[in-house]
């Protein structure tokens, strides 16, 4: 069973420090209301303006929060340091919240980007050090806003977003929670538990039909995540069993078979590394649900371990996959 250490995450935060203020290239996620929109992501985005896109570089900051935390003397960490301190300004964090209030962006980054948002706030809220404290309180206000956008939206969602993409609304509810739990925020995580039951506590027997090209989510593993966060263990427990019954039989074999990835040059065939990441982490954590005489433990075990296998190696290498595999991959080496 792969582990984070001190070695990987050097490497990682190497990775995230070369391409977090990379700006280009760079997919915007931008409407533009006018002729003065058309700026540069630097000028729109004065924090997350690099790796790729708006998320992947909240992603990376997540990332490089998570290893300082985790490994505070890294041979990066003072790097890091700095990048935080620059870049997490008070008015930084003022352009990043009026971009948000501007018209015709309610749906921007909705909800990928809306649930890193609260993992990096979360994280940076996990701080003991006067200089975590202090980043953490800089950016309380963009998270506040991402929090009254979750707020708003759920209880008019009617329909979970399933898609093995961005749109997942599982996903998103995932690293909501995560927040809630980090800053005690009691209320939130009931909205949380409330829309997720709601979503999904009827689905039965699933068919994974999966994966699709450019998943990087399984659909039906991070409903199972989502909902055992959701769910009092026992609870969890019944749901699993009529949500995914044939488990001990590894069926639907879709779910213990990585993903082949044909061209990772391909920003989207490159999404099914992160698919087999992904799946690695949700099975590590269901596998935590089962005790050791539950025949479904070995085989969750071992298809964590295989699909982290697969696709661990090829975290560096293409840009396409370089700017964000490694914050899947400790995601699944973390839990």
């Amino acid at each position: 069973m792969s582990a984070l250490t001190a070695d990987i995450a050097s490497t990682y935060a190497g990775l995230a420090l070369g391409h977090v203020r990379r700006e280009y290239p760079n997919k915007l996620d931008h409407v533009i209301n006018s002729a003065g929109d058309i700026r540069s992501p630097h000028e729109l985005h004065p924090i997350f303006y690099g790796s790729f896109d708006w998320h992947s570089c909240v992603h990376a900051y997540w990332l490089l929060a998570r290893l300082l935390r985790r490994f505070p003397e890294l041979p990066e960490a003072t790097l890091i340091r700095d990048l935080f301190d620059t870049q997490f300004t008070e008015r930084n964090v003022v352009a990043e919240v009026e971009y948000l209030a501007q018209q015709n962006r309610g749906t921007f980054e909705r909800p990928y980007g809306w649930g890193w948002l609260l993992m990096l706030a979360g994280e940076l809220s996990r701080f003991e050090s006067a200089e975590g404290i202090r980043w953490s309180a800089t950016m309380r206000p963009l998270a506040s806003a991402f929090v009254e956008r979750f707020r708003s939206f759920l209880p008019k969602a009617t329909y979970p977003i399933r898609a093995g993409t961005h749109f997942n609304t599982a996903f998103a509810c995932v690293l909501a929670f995560d927040y809630a739990e980090a800053v005690g925020d009691a209320g939130f995580a009931s909205l949380l538990r409330e829309k997720a039951q709601g979503w999904y506590g009827a689905d039965r027997d699933c068919q994974a039909w999966e994966p699709s090209g450019d998943d990087f989510l399984s659909s039906a593993l991070i409903e199972a995540e989502c909902m055992r966060r959701a769910l009092e263990p026992a609870e969890f427990n019944e749901w699993l069993g009529f949500f995914l019954p044939r488990l001990a039989q590894q069926e639907p074999q879709t779910l213990f078979a990585p993903a082949a990835v044909s061209d990772r040059q391909d920003g989207k065939i490159a999404h099914l590394d992160g698919l087999n990441l992904s799946r690695a982490w949700c099975w590590r954590m269901i596998a935590r649900t089962f005790d050791s005489k539950d025949p479904r433990r070995a085989s969750t075990i071992v298809a964590a371990n295989n699909h982290l296998h697969t696709s661990l190696p090829h975290v560096s290498g293409d840009y396409m996959g370089e700017h964000w595999l490694a914050t899947f991959a400790v995601l699944a080496m973390e839990c």
